[in-house]
């Protein structure tokens, strides 16, 4: 079994290729406003840095959000073409959810992305990864509360909060993510679409 990942969902790419349960080669590279002219090119070099092609993957697990709006979009972009074109299983998955997963001793984890004006995309789970919060898009004081209530918490986002608890820079373990979901049930490559847990900047003005 040959897995892709891709995570463009912050100015980070987060890529990489497991195969039978060994991650073979991975990317995490901050590309900033590069990121809709490189992440395919990086994604392409790590076909050939193992000697594969994009033809041999059997399963594409990409993050659909929270997040980026535009960085969101070109993962779902890359993910979806590849799997149509290639005939490929896809399986999308929630980014808080990756943050989680790539965590270790903690009673519960926090994954934390700064959605700006006070409010976060943000999620608890346990270390079963079950919701314990459903990911939302949510005031980072009510969330506040909520975590207040729980102990042995690990916060996991590469923003910064004030917060006396504590924290973790995320670091994708891209090989636990792609075990965790790899055997997941596929969806149509049509019927992907981003999450993004609020409306769109120009909704909101729309009052739509």
């Amino acid at each position: 079994m040959i897995c892709l990942y891709i995570d463009t969902s912050s100015q980070y790419l987060y890529t990489g290729i497991v195969k039978d349960d060994h991650l073979l080669v991975e990317t995490q590279l901050e590309l900033g406003q590069q990121l809709s002219q490189q992440a395919l090119p990086e994604i392409i070099k790590n076909f050939e840095k193992v000697s594969l092609r994009p033809q041999d993957v059997d399963t594409i697990i990409v993050v659909n959000g929270p997040g980026s709006f535009t960085g969101i979009r070109i993962g779902i972009t890359i993910a979806k073409t590849m799997a149509w074109t290639l005939h490929k299983k896809i399986i999308p998955i929630s980014g808080l959810q990756a943050m989680a997963l790539s965590s270790e001793n903690a009673k519960y984890y926090v994954p934390l992305i700064d959605a700006r004006r006070g409010y976060v995309f943000g999620a608890i789970y346990d270390q079963k990864m079950d919701a314990i919060l459903e990911d939302q898009y949510i005031s980072y004081q009510e969330l506040v509360s909520q975590m207040e209530q729980l102990s042995d918490i690990k916060i996991i986002t590469n923003d910064s909060f004030d917060t006396t608890m504590s924290v973790e820079k995320y670091h994708p373990n891209i090989l636990r993510i792609v075990q965790f979901f790899e055997k997941s049930d596929g969806v149509n490559p049509h019927l992907i679409n981003p999450n993004y847990l609020k409306r769109t900047e120009a909704e909101e003005k729309a009052n739509i």
